[in-house]
This record gives structure tokens, C-alpha cells and sequence, in this order.
């Protein structure tokens, strides 16, 4: 946690620039920095494995090999990794706590994979719903569309509102799959009109397969999300969001909020409109983009967090909550030339500093192919995107020594990620504890697989109890 210090070495520097510019790491052979540099990237995954030794299936019909003491051995289904030299008690034990107190990750939910048959396609989606869409996001808005389905079902929701909605996917799959009534808020007009285009490109699909096939198709009423372009603000009520797509009969509007990796204070937002409308019963609400947090406002929100001595996340630590430990932990095993851009990218950070120190974290999207490129190629297009001259004089022999670095940036990036789900844990819970202290229902529900979906954490919540119920809301539909 913010504030331990559990190695000689010093403290994790702010970024991975750090590693370069603060010059904390040394190669001494009895330092942290020095036993990383001796060990073969690939050995680093095991730090951020749950299980102690054993962490790699072994080949159909081949033994385990075992430790050196012949420990693991002969135990299927096990094979021990061993290292060039041992780790650091004080790594092992932080590895250990930060696994312990960590959040699970593994969904409670066990079937064949939905991309076995076609890596592009989920098998657990129909064609129609495919279309426009990546593997991710057909995995997210389908196992997410059918926990509010589930969620409306049990709460007696009359409408659903996806707030920051973007293309409308979600929306498109509740409404037009599941039969729910949904609006869709968004804040950016060129997004919703290309969700309108979209809406209506499904709709001629679905028609055309029910006069193809109508006895296989049934018709059934088909509602399509009503799409509005609104902000909605952690800090005042949206009255857009409250409003019922349909004039209520004898019942009352009764609202479930939803979000699919709602940015930053959108998340806040959702559990804001959660607590103090009585229209809305229901939130399903899954964050992302931590680092885009205000502080304060939207952390600390529950009064036991802000009463952590030291509960303070700064940027670095949100950030690198961000990020996909279990895509880091499959590079780094198969030792892809890909991992060399971190290095390459904190070179690139150290010559903004030089050249503009006041330009602080600016915003580098990824670079097509960066690992085929010099690192001076990497930094003439880095700088050009984050609008500096890319035509400056570069010291390529400084460029050089730091790509000679590259195995320690990997390292301490390897570092932050051990600590990543922790800073999640903490972020996750402070939200958990904000609705439990206002005498709301809640959970947090694993629902995605983290291989294809990093932050697959939803928070559910309700203003009823919903007992044994909540359990049923993360199971796979058949």
C-alpha cells in the first residue's frame, strides 16, 4: 500500500521514465534491481501467479519435473519452474499479501470457451449481433446483458439506461436480444449517430432473416434503445437519465443504470443517481480509466476508506490499475519482442522532459509496430504525436544506453502489475462500502474472463435484498 517500503532499493519511481531518468535502479548483485537483471524475462510471469511454485500445465502423458528436492514431481497437470538465482523473501511475501487481498478475478462460472470454434466469433452470439463488433466486446455485452436482464427480471425494473453507451452495443443486444426497454446516454453526438446507423442496419437484418426463416425466427415486439446525447455528471443530477421512455400505466418508472467500463467519474456518477433517486432500484455498473478519477470527489466516497491512514492513490497508482495483468503475464512467458516499447517509451518520456518539462504524462497512442522500429524511429514518431518538433537532435548514444536498460523497465513494470489488482481491490471496495453505509444491497461480481477482459469486475447493486439471489446474477445462461 501507498507509503510501505519493502525493499532496500528505495521506492517505486513515479512511472516507468523512472527507471531511466531517477536512476533508483542499480545492478548491485545484492539488490532487487540486480536479481531481476540476472533472471530470463520469462521467468518474471511466476511473481504474478497466484499458486507459490507450480504454475504451468504440463504436456499430456510427460511427469512434472519437480524442484531440485524432487518436490512437485510426478504430480499431473504441475511443472516447476526454477531460477537462476532465488527470489527475495521480502518480493515473495509482498507478491503473497497483495494476492491475498486482492479481489478474485476468476469468474465462478466454468464452460468451454466461446471462441473455440472461431477465434473472431462468440459462439454465444448470434451472427446479427456480431457484426461491428471485436471478441471483447461480443464477450462483455453479452455476459453483462444477461446480468441485467437477470437483475431487471428480479428487481421489476420497467427500463434499462446505459449510460456512456458509445456505439451502442450493449444497448443494441439488451433491447433488440434480450427485450429490454433501454435508453442509451452519451455524450458524444458523432457516437450516437453512428449507434442510430447501426440500430437501423440490425433491424433490416432481423427482418430479412424472419421472411428467410419464419419458423425459426420468431417476431416478437422489437423495441430499438432510444440514443440521446448527454453528459452525465458526478456532480449534479441528469434529469434526461430519470425521464421514462413510455408514459407509466398504474406502476411507477422503476430504473436499473448500467455501464460498460464507464470512464472515470462516470462510474461515480452512475452510483451517485443510484443513492439519491428513488426512480432508479437497480445499478450493474462496470469502471475503467481509474487515473481519471477527480480528487477528491470521486475517491475516497466511503467514510471507512477515508479513514485508512494513507489511503491515498495517487496517479501512478491508478494507472497502472488499468492495466491487463494476465495479457502482461502471457507476453512476458513467451518473451515477445512487443515488451521492448516500454523501454522505448520511457526513453521517449525522458526526451519530452528534456525538451518540455512541462509537458507532463501527455497522451502517446500506440505506435503500429513499434517493436520493428529503431528507438529513434520510436521517438521522431512519438514526438510528433504528442505535437514537438520530430526532427530534434537526439542523443543516440543516450538512446542506446537506455535500450540496454530494457530488461529492468520490463521488470519494474512487472513490479506495478503485481500491485494492480490491489489498487483495483481498494478502488472497488471504497464503492462497495459508499452504498453499504447508505443502507444499500451490494456486490462485486467477476463476470468477465480477465484473458479477454481486464476489468471484469461489475458492481451490482439493489435498494431491496436480494438474498441468495445475487449468486445467480454472475452464472452462464444455457
Amino acid at each position: 500500500m501507498p507509503g510501505c517500503r519493502p525493499f532496500s532499493g528505495g521506492c517505486l519511481p513515479e512511472d516507468r521514465v523512472g527507471v531511466l531518468a531517477i536512476g533508483l535502479w542499480r545492478a548491485e548483485s545484492d539488490s532487487l534491481a540486480g536479481i531481476f537483471h540476472r533472471q530470463p524475462v520469462e521467468h518474471t510471469p511466476q511473481l504474478m501467479a497466484r499458486s507459490a511454485g507450480w504454475t504451468k500445465p504440463t504436456t499430456a502423458g510427460q511427469p512434472a519435473a519437480g524442484d531440485a528436492q524432487g518436490r512437485g514431481r510426478d504430480q499431473p497437470g504441475l511443472d516447476y519452474l526454477r531460477y537462476r538465482s532465488v527470489w527475495p523473501l521480502t518480493l515473495l511475501a509482498l507478491k503473497s499479501t497483495a494476492c491475498a487481498l486482492a479481489f478474485t478475478r476468476t469468474p465462478g462460472f466454468q464452460t468451454p470457451s466461446e471462441f473455440l470454434e472461431n477465434p473472431s466469433q462468440s459462439s454465444r452470439l448470434t451472427a446479427p449481433f456480431r457484426k461491428h463488433v471485436k471478441p471483447k466486446k461480443q464477450h462483455e455485452i453479452r455476459r453483462l446483458g444477461e446480468l441485467v436482464k437477470k437483475l431487471s427480471d428480479l428487481t421489476g425494473c420497467t427500463q434499462v439506461v446505459d449510460v456512456g453507451s458509445g456505439q451502442g452495443h450493449l444497448s443494441r443486444f439488451m433491447s433488440l436480444g434480450l427485450g429490454l426497454m433501454v435508453k442509451s446516454l452519451e455524450g458524444n453526438q458523432r457516437l450516437v449517430e453512428r449507434a442510430q446507423h447501426l440500430d437501423q442496419e440490425l433491424l433490416q437484418t432481423l427482418d430479412k432473416m424472419e421472411k428467410k426463416h419464419p419458423k425459426v425466427v420468431q417476431r416478437g415486439p422489437r423495441h430499438s434503445p432510444r440514443h440521446v446525447v448527454q453528459w452525465v455528471s458526478s456532480t449534479a443530477l441528469c434529469e434526461e437519465l430519470l425521464l421514462p421512455l413510455e408514459t407509466p400505466g398504474q406502476g411507477s418508472t422503476r430504473l436499473l443504470l448500467t455501464g460498460l467500463h464507464a470512464c472515470g467519474d462516470l462510474s461515480v456518477a452512475l452510483l451517485k443517481h443510484f443513492c439519491c433517486c428513488s426512480e432508479v432500484v437497480a445499478l450493474a455498473s462496470v469502471g475503467c480509466c481509474y487515473m481519471k478519477l477527480s480528487d477528491p470527489g470521486s475517491y475516497p466516497l466511503s467514510q471507512w476508506v477515508a479513514g485508512l491512514p494513507g489511503h491515498e492513490l495517487p496517479y501512478r497508482l491508478r494507472e497502472g490499475a488499468c492495466h491487463a495483468l494476465e495479457d502482461y503475464a502471457e507476453r512476458l512467458q513467451k518473451a515477445s519482442p512487443g515488451l521492448q516499447t516500454h523501454c522505448f517509451r520511457a526513453a521517449l518520456e525522458t526526451v519530452i522532459r528534456h525538451v518540455c518539462p512541462e509537458l507532463r504524462r501527455p497522451g502517446v497512442q500506440g505506435i503500429p509496430r513499434a517493436h520493428e522500429l529503431k528507438i529513434e524511429e520510436y521517438v521522431q514518431q512519438g514526438l510528433q504525436r504528442v505535437g514537438l518538433d520530430p526532427q530534434l537532435p537526439l542523443d543516440l548514444a543516450a538512446l542506446r544506453a537506455q535500450q540496454a536498460q530494457e530488461n529492468r523497465v520490463v521488470a519494474f513494470f512487472s513490479l506495478a502489475l503485481l500491485l494492480a489488482p490491489l489498487v483495483e481491490t481498494l478502488i472497488l471496495l471504497d464503492r462497495l462500502l459508499y452504498l453499504q453505509e447508505q443502507g444499500f444491497y451490494a456486490e462485486l461480481l467477476p463476470i468477465f474472463s480477465p484473458e479477454l477482459s481486464p476489468r471484469n469486475l461489475v458492481l451490482v447493486a439493489t435498494k431491496t435484498p436480494l438474498g441468495q439471489a445475487f449468486s445467480v446474477l454472475e452464472t452462464e445462461d444455457s
